[in-house]
């Protein structure tokens, strides 16, 4: 019902920047939070930052603060993730996901109703 398409990845240099972006189509009214998530090869997936459609209250994972930032365009129904100094820890698969029923339980994935196929982050030295 709400399909979602990243983009914005790619191969960076480690203490570079880059922004992901998220957007959303169809039943998008049925939108309470957007949040970004990743999943590196062989680690589970982690949750990275959360936003509140709508008033744009944002959650970060502790180890996300400070390089990470994320942001809406209600009126385009798009979300952004802004990367800053890039690690090489930093390289995953990211994805967004929307969550229908409030924010509450906002870094558990299995709580989140629908996922994008996610954008590759690849973090050179």
């Amino acid at each position: 019902q709400v399909q979602l398409v990243e983009s914005g990845g790619g191969l960076v240099q480690a203490g570079g920047s880059l922004r992901l972006s998220c957007a959303a189509s169809g039943a998008t009214f049925s939108t309470d939070a957007l949040g970004w998530f990743r999943q590196a090869p062989g680690k589970e997936r982690e949750f990275v930052a959360v936003i509140r459609w709508s008033d744009g209250l944002t959650y970060y994972a502790d180890s996300m603060k400070g390089r990470f930032a994320i942001s809406r365009d209600n009126a385009n129904y798009r979300a952004h993730l802004q990367i800053h100094s890039l690690k090489l820890e930093d390289t995953a698969l990211y994805y967004c996901a929307v969550k229908k029923s409030g924010i509450a339980g906002y870094a558990i994935g299995a709580f989140y109703d629908y996922w994008g196929q996610g954008t590759q982050v690849t973090v050179s030295s």
